[in-house]
């Protein structure tokens, strides 16, 4: 018989539920897990734009470039698979004026040879779309973005599919008249649009190394004036790989191989040549080389600048990020000058604009840390 309890006796023991354990950081542990997430994708993302712009200049150094003469998205993905198809493809090519008035030996087996390295080209970028779009998906589904990021990475897309048809209005430049390669301000743009995506992936790849918390901490302690001077190097660089682009275009790497003179001359006579006037900035090898080489050494001078402003930061991750900077810009001029006197061998101006690829990140990661400068001991201020 159970034994009467008085009423002002404690109930406890037998049924009393035992509170559960609070387990904090749930919600930080699984914010962290979406944006790793999204920060692997960023980065394969940021992988494969910066392998097709190497593959881009590798078609442009091949006169690649007009080798398919249509835009197929879909169904251009498939190559010709057989005699007739390659002699249809092949046909095409004829109609064009760099068949016309450039390439009239060319054979079956040359065109071939230039084929692949543009089907390979318009390959990776549909495979980069690819990724992108499935990646977009899946962490959309799986509620993996993080609040506020939808926007940026639909942003993303959005150039991606922007840049595919700047690249066919590109070409469509180089198919009719007398050109006989793609009109070099829409080579500029297509290589800018890939500098843009390249650098909108790797700064998110930064701010998603971080939790908001810490980046809202390390705003505070941002060197607003090493920010800024760092956004001027980085605005400069952008204007260097677009007049790269721009040299590429006419071939102006190829026609002066001597440094640090042209043509023996500091300014060579012809600079103004071409008419109208404005025609020599992106049309004339003279001009377009000479500026090229001129804001060559203006990015070098200002990465010079900015390095002895980065001194004065107590942070040392900050301090060797431009460290990193100024030797790789004297590290890119030097390969600029060795571009030239080997008139663009096609290892030496690939090597050349991978290092634009490497200056371009170093300089966007540097100004990163000078926006949010990572937390340090003490010892790392002495």
């Amino acid at each position: 018989m159970a034994k009467k309890r008085s009423i002002f006796e404690e109930v406890e023991g037998d049924k009393a539920q035992v509170a559960p354990t609070p387990q904090p950081g749930l919600i930080d542990k699984s914010g962290k897990a979406s944006r790793r997430s999204v920060r692997l994708w960023l980065m394969l993302i940021f992988v494969l734009v910066s392998a097709m712009i190497l593959l881009g200049g590798l078609t442009r150094l091949t006169d690649s470039g007009l080798s398919i003469t249509e835009w197929k998205p879909v169904t251009g993905a498939l190559p010709p698979m057989n005699a007739a198809d390659w002699q249809a493809e092949f046909a095409r090519y004829q109609q064009i004026p760099e068949f016309q008035l450039q390439n009239k030996a060319m054979t079956l087996a040359d065109f071939k040879s230039i084929y692949w390295w543009e089907w390979s080209h318009r390959q990776l970028g549909r495979f980069i779309g690819l990724v992108w779009a499935a990646g977009f998906l899946f962490l959309w589904l799986t509620r993996r973005i993080p609040a506020g990021w939808s926007g940026r990475l639909l942003g993303l897309g959005v150039l991606g599919g922007l840049q595919g048809a700047v690249g066919w209005w590109m070409v469509s430049s180089g198919l009719s008249g007398r050109m006989v390669d793609v009109a070099s301000y829409r080579l500029a743009i297509h290589l800018g649009i890939a500098f843009v995506i390249l650098g909108l992936s790797l700064w998110y790849v930064l701010l998603l190394g971080r939790s908001e918390a810490a980046l809202l901490q390390a705003r505070r302690a941002r060197e607003s004036r090493l920010f800024s001077i760092s956004t001027g190097l980085m605005h400069l660089a952008f204007l260097q790989v677009l007049l790269g682009a721009l040299v590429a275009g006419i071939d102006a790497g190829r026609g002066y191989i001597d440094w640090p003179l042209m043509n023996g001359q500091i300014i060579p006579d012809e600079v103004f040549d071409y008419s109208p006037w404005w025609s020599n900035f992106f049309e004339n090898p003279a001009l377009v080389q000479f500026i090229h080489r001129g804001v060559g050494y203006l990015v070098v001078i200002f990465a010079l600048i900015v390095w002895r402003r980065s001194r004065s930061s107590g942070n040392t991750v900050t301090r060797g990020a431009f460290t990193l900077v100024l030797a790789m810009a004297f590290l890119q001029m030097l390969l600029g000058i060795g571009t030239v006197m080997t008139a663009a061998q096609a290892h030496i101006a690939l090597t050349h604009q991978f290092g634009a690829i490497l200056l371009w990140s170093l300089i966007l990661r540097a100004r990163f840390m000078a926006a949010y400068p990572p937390a340090q001991s003490i010892k790392g201020t002495s």
